[in-house]
């Protein structure tokens, strides 16, 4: 299986940054998308940022122009710079791999979230 961690949250004052990463292990053959989502308390999981099969990125209109997501493909690695941190950005944040393994099935597989909280 192919695990993931997640690392880089914390404390940031409104309009400050972070940069999260998310580290693989695991017999990666190939991936087909890889991307950031986001959990804030009481709300539904939803999509931040990703990575299609290719390098074609894709947004959600709430964080474009200040989160930028970037991979290192020989490191099966993926970073999330946030920057312009808003309150509502207050969330734990999730990486997802969906790929295949080494002579074996397809996987999906989630990090265990790394929190972020954006004080006013």
């Amino acid at each position: 299986q192919v695990q993931l961690v997640e690392s880089g949250g914390g404390l940031v004052q409104a309009g400050g940054s972070l940069r999260l990463s998310c580290a693989a292990s695991g017999s990666i053959s190939s991936l087909n998308a890889m991307g950031w989502y986001r959990q804030a308390p009481g709300k539904q999981r939803e999509l931040v940022a990703g990575f299609s099969s290719g390098a074609s990125t894709y947004y959600a209109n709430f964080v474009m122009g200040r989160f930028t997501i970037s991979k290192d493909n020989a490191k099966f690695t993926l970073y999330l710079q946030m920057n312009s941190l808003k309150p509502e950005d207050t969330a734990v944040y999730y990486c997802n791999y969906r790929g295949r393994l080494w002579g074996g099935p397809d996987f999906d597989s989630w990090g265990q979230g790394t929190q972020v909280t954006v004080s006013a």
